[in-house]
């Protein structure tokens, strides 16, 4: 079986396209004026994987934004039976690690700065979760959350979880001729977990992982509830970003490279529009042109001291 009647077509308009970043870095601006633009509230976030790393969750970038793993395209995964197979044995292994991290100092100083009036909306890139693992509410998830399921074929919606109750089922001692592997060449599967909750994976594991199928309508394009590269993010969705970006006092990035045009588009929105730009990432970014402060930072230090800076 490979494409059922019925599934959508690989996506023509790649809104995920990459772009090269800049090879040298430098600081626009100082931790103070972060402050200051911060302190005038009405602040906008829009984070990327680099908000997560320090809970155990690498991003697809190294610190010089290039990308260090090539994630599976919607054209793959909706092409085939065996890509499909592919993603979900290996994301059957990289969830559990995914779904047991935890919100870091960045995740909950974010919170804390909503919740004392500075900042509002949160537009993440991210499909941990951890945002809301940490409180912060009015939380955009630009590109979906690992906690649902899909199917393509008749849009029934499933938990994550349960759906990894079932695969378990359908999947005895899988977990364990995997860790068997892993020994045998002296590899650590969760240092191999990627931002979407996959991980590489030998393919004769990957050759007898049963596919989970829709307990609707059977069909095995069960897809995780996330934009994949290739894929685009719903109309609606970047027109009420744009709103609120739009209207916002400040935009400040968090940990994106913003080196794919759906998160970058929101820095250029905010530029077109006077609307001032703090990014503080470790590497590179795409917006560095439109930025108003610009710091390279490790983001859960530099964010503690902001909320110590502004009296919290």
């Amino acid at each position: 079986m490979q494409q059922p009647a019925g599934i959508p077509p690989a996506v023509t308009t790649r809104l995920a396209t990459s772009r090269s970043l800049p090879l040298e870095t430098h600081d626009l601006g100082t931790f103070d004026d972060l402050v200051d633009l911060v302190s005038g509230g009405g602040v906008v976030v829009l984070s990327g994987a680099g908000l997560s790393t320090e809970s155990g969750i690498p991003d697809y970038r190294g610190p010089d934004g290039t990308r260090r793993v090539e994630p599976m395209t919607y054209g793959e995964f909706a092409g085939s039976s065996e890509a499909r197979r592919r993603y979900w044995a290996r994301s059957f292994i990289g969830w559990q690690r995914f779904n047991a991290a935890e919100p870091n100092d960045g995740h909950r100083v974010v919170t804390e700065l909503q919740r004392n009036g500075y900042v509002g909306p949160v537009i993440t890139q991210n499909v941990d979760g951890l945002h809301q693992a940490a409180g912060a509410s009015d939380v955009v998830e630009l590109h979906g959350s690992l906690d649902r399921a899909v199917c393509l074929t008749c849009g029934e919606v499933t938990t994550r979880l349960g759906l990894h109750e079932r695969m378990t089922e359908a999947n005895p001692g899988f977990m364990e001729r995997f860790a068997e592997a892993a020994a045998a060449v002296g590899s650590q599967w969760g240092e191999q977990v990627r931002p979407d909750g996959d991980i590489v994976l030998e393919d004769s594991l990957v050759e007898s992982f049963h596919t989970p199928r829709c307990l609707v309508c059977g069909h095995d394009t069960v897809k995780p509830d996330v934009v994949f590269f290739g894929e685009s993010v719903p109309k609606t969705l970047v027109e009420r970003c744009f709103s609120l970006v739009e209207s916002a006092g400040a935009v400040l990035v968090l940990g994106s490279s913003l080196a794919v045009m759906s998160g970058y588009r929101f820095v250029r929105r905010a530029h077109q529009h006077g609307v001032p730009v703090a990014i503080v990432t470790r590497s590179a970014t795409r917006g560095d042109a439109e930025a108003t402060v610009r710091l390279h930072a490790p983001l859960g230090r530099t964010l503690t001291q902001l909320r110590g800076a502004l009296g919290h």
